[in-house]
């Protein structure tokens, strides 16, 4: 019989060194890789048009030296002259009232549809899929719209005014009542994302603290105001901050109906500054670009305001 031997074992020398571990790659590389794409978009679309902006409002710029880039230095001065503007005070004035209403309006009626369709009736989906529409359309199909429906003389809601024994309203052309227009139009865009962010935060409230509520004697409106309304403080608050941002540069609407007028009586600081820089035979670019950073500031302000409160209540 044939015997096989076995292969004689590798025995390794006792002074030779072990082979040297590879190093995994270290996370920080790649943390670096990821955020890479994101620090270059915001540095070109965000950081670069709020310096170009910033620059424009303090230099003295023409359609040639914007063109040349050699527009000289003047500080404060367009400022100032905003500042001195007639205009100034009404754009201020219609700027706060056309946010405030908008907000109160589109946060009421979108927390009372999130709430009723919170309910998840028969066919609840299909309404709120509905009530999704007005967010969905273009700014100008919807402010073309409203336009139509607001004219004097051939519009739906003169004919249905009429019909109902009153005389007709001048939405568009009249001083008192073009504010209040681009006012219903706005708020009629802005109730869907309301009740979007409203209702996903009442999906995360407990259905058990409604039925312990209900135990004990609370009503519906008890429920709604001890339990609803302080569980959707935050959702509420980043609701509100992001409405405020969204309605502060709200252009293209009032644009669109009423162009600021008639004799800016629906003029905002977002159509004052489009009207500076390019609404005229000679742009004005400078006061155009310092009502801009007007906006941008507050914006700001209230972005602040709302991190202090949301540290404070984390702190608390």
């Amino acid at each position: 019989m044939r015997t096989t031997q076995a292969p004689p074992l590798r025995t390794e020398s006792r002074g030779a060194a072990p082979e040297p571990r590879r190093r995994p790659a270290s996370p920080q590389w790649a943390a670096w890789a990821f955020l890479t794409p994101v620090t270059l978009y915001l540095g070109l679309f965000y950081a670069f048009p709020l310096y170009r902006n910033l620059d424009l409002s303090l230099r003295d710029y023409t359609v040639r030296s914007f063109v040349q880039g050699d527009a000289p230095f003047t500080g404060l001065a367009n400022y100032r002259k905003i500042f001195d503007d007639p205009t100034f005070a009404p754009a201020l004035l219609h700027t706060a009232v056309f946010t405030a209403v908008c907000l109160v309006f589109q946060y009421a009626i979108g927390l009372a549809l999130a709430v009723f369709f919170h309910q998840n009736f028969r066919l609840s989906a299909t309404l709120r899929a509905l009530f999704l529409v007005p967010w969905l359309l273009p700014l100008i199909v919807s402010a073309s719209t409203w336009s139509w429906m607001l004219n004097s003389e051939s519009g739906v809601v003169n004919t249905l005014l009429d019909a109902l024994g009153v005389g007709p309203v001048n939405w568009l052309t009249s001083p008192s009542w073009s504010l209040a227009s681009v006012i219903i139009a706005n708020i009629w865009i802005g109730v869907p994302f309301n009740l979007v962010v409203l209702h996903s935060g009442l999906q995360s409230i407990p259905a058990g603290l409604y039925e312990a509520a209900a135990l004990d004697g609370a009503n519906a409106w008890q429920r709604f105001w001890r339990i609803t309304f302080p569980l959707l403080r935050p959702v509420s608050a980043i609701t509100l901050l992001l409405g405020l941002i969204y309605t502060l540069k709200v252009f293209d609407i009032i644009w669109i109906m009423t162009k600021g007028g008639p004799a800016d009586s629906s003029t905002t600081f977002a159509t004052w500054s489009y009207r500076l820089g390019f609404g005229n035979l000679l742009p004005a670019f400078g006061p155009g670009a310092a009502v801009g950073n007007l906006l941008v500031v507050a914006a700001l302000v209230f972005g602040l305001i709302h991190l202090r409160v949301q540290r404070k209540q984390a702190l608390a």
